[in-house]
């Protein structure tokens, strides 16, 4: 098996609609990929598949080997692109050594590390018996694993090929929650005499909420929201929309208000000068950020501005970032939260939706509180949703050993040990069906979560030489 190989297999994914909660048509290529093979094929209640390729001669006796990953994908574009992800396929590019899409995101977690299982499934390499698990809806909230009964699998070695540093294998990782806060608000009439502004603030680099929440770039709701709590001081200003961010593990990078007042020139002139200098602060790490600021028409009516005011302070109040490095492992983030996104679903009504991670349930709980005591002090209904578990490293696993072991053979060097502050579905099976010995470990990926993922070719290469000897030489 060689990197070929997948890279073909992931450009057939690329074409499958898999957003988180829709991935019906990846379950019945999954399908039709096993019955092309006869392979054994199971599909459970929520969805995930199991496809198992049984032992090659000579190595009925191993012990069967669990790959594992999820078949949905973050869908993230650039505003203005026209791309349906329930029907359009990935429009991706080849450059540098780099597999990219530039206007959407690739979809490369976890589909390469899909690719990958379904290449081996094909192959005819000597090796024992494998079980290749796909779950659903993991970027939503593991709702797959969590939906997993007992039995689906019957292996107690676990490969998960969910992570995106090669050369690096992750044996632990942060568990996390979702906290939600919904604001009501009274809707008034326009005053006649305002006029109209929409303010956008866009094309931050963004990034995955875990790997990339320490990198120092831009939340542009946090950004957006500090200037209008400014704003709203001014009587004779009304706020009608305020929405932005994307997905919950996703950092915000575009957001957008359109506002109503006397004097607009005159906020236009204090927006862009609120602007210049947030550019200037993160001019090193989101070295792209734009902002306009422009008349427009709007037919939905303004926020009371006393509702307005408990909303935006909030936002503007709502800690977001890294708030605590691990005391054990150098450079770790040990928790952290995020405010993922604003949304109007209707008139009155307003979703806020942040995230927190910690390898520390106390942590956890403490930074999920403080965040939903922010917006309840704001007359918002709070609740926590999606909580899963973190994954505790154990230095002295058996498929630990071996995958090192493997690495150093192949490339004359030691892998990095490491654990990870995103949340990987381990964790949940570990918690759920105990003893199981696992690692990650997966090509490089670059800009997961947002327009522009990209994937370095020549790592990929590594990777699957890696995964193939480990494979067969798992004994």
């Amino acid at each position: 098996m060689d990197s070929s190989k997948v890279l073909e297999i992931f450009k057939e994914i690329t074409r499958i609609p898999r957003e988180s909660g829709h991935e019906e048509a990846m379950c019945a290529y999954l399908q039709k990929f096993a019955k092309d093979r006869n392979l054994a094929c199971k599909t459970d209640e929520v969805g995930n598949v199991c496809i198992t390729k049984e032992a090659s001669k000579g190595k009925e006796n191993v012990p069967a080997l669990v790959l594992q990953g999820h078949q949905d994908m973050v869908c993230e574009k650039r505003s203005g692109v026209a791309h349906d992800f329930s029907k359009d396929p990935i429009k991706y590019e080849i450059e540098d050594g780099w597999m990219v899409a530039k206007d959407t995101t690739l979809g490369a977690d976890d589909g390469i590390g899909d690719a990958a299982m379904l290449a081996l499934l094909d192959s005819d390499l000597p090796m024992g018996k494998i079980e290749c698990v796909f779950t659903v809806s993991e970027e939503t909230g593991m709702d797959g694993a969590f939906g997993m009964q007992p039995g689906f699998f019957t292996g107690k070695t676990m490969i998960n090929v969910d992570s995106e540093d090669e050369g690096q294998m992750f044996i632990g990782c942060a568990g996390g929650v979702d906290t939600l806060a919904h604001f009501k608000y009274q809707a008034v009439n326009f005053n006649k005499s305002y006029k109209t502004l929409h303010l956008h603030i866009f094309n931050g680099l963004g990034g995955h909420s875990g790997d990339d929440i320490n990198k120092g770039r831009m939340n542009t709701l946090s950004t957006l929201a500090k200037f209008l709590s400014k704003e709203l001081e001014n009587e004779e200003f009304q706020l009608i929309v305020l929405k932005g961010g994307g997905k919950p593990n996703a950092i915000a990078r575009e957001a957008e208000a359109v506002i109503a007042a006397v004097d607009v020139n005159g906020v236009e002139d204090r927006f862009f000068k609120f602007m210049e200098e947030a550019v200037k602060e993160y001019a090193e790490t989101d070295p792209d950020i734009k902002y306009t600021a422009a008349d427009c028409q709007c037919t939905e009516k303004p926020m009371d501005n006393k509702d307005a005011d408990a909303l935006v302070r909030a936002l503007a109040a709502c800690p977001h970032g890294v708030i605590a490095m691990s005391k054990d492992v150098s450079g770790l983030v040990e928790t952290s939260t995020n405010l993922a996104s604003v949304s109007m679903h209707q008139m009155g009504e307003v979703e806020v939706v942040t995230s927190q991670r910690s390898s520390d349930k106390a942590e956890l709980k403490e930074i999920a509180e403080k965040v939903a005591e922010v917006f309840r002090k704001a007359g918002a209904e709070v609740e926590h949703v999606s909580e899963y578990p973190g994954w505790k490293p154990n230095p002295k696993s058996h498929i630990l050993d071996v995958c090192v072991s493997s690495y150093k053979k192949l490339f004359g060097k030691e892998p990095e040990i490491k654990a990870i502050h995103a949340g990987l579905e381990c964790g949940l099976f570990g918690e759920k069906f105990g003893n199981l010995d696992m690692i990650s470990f997966g090509p490089t990926l670059r800009n997961v979560h947002t327009p522009g993922e990209r994937l370095d070719l020549d790592s990929l290469d590594k990777f699957v030489k890696h995964l193939t000897d480990v494979v067969t030489s798992f004994c």
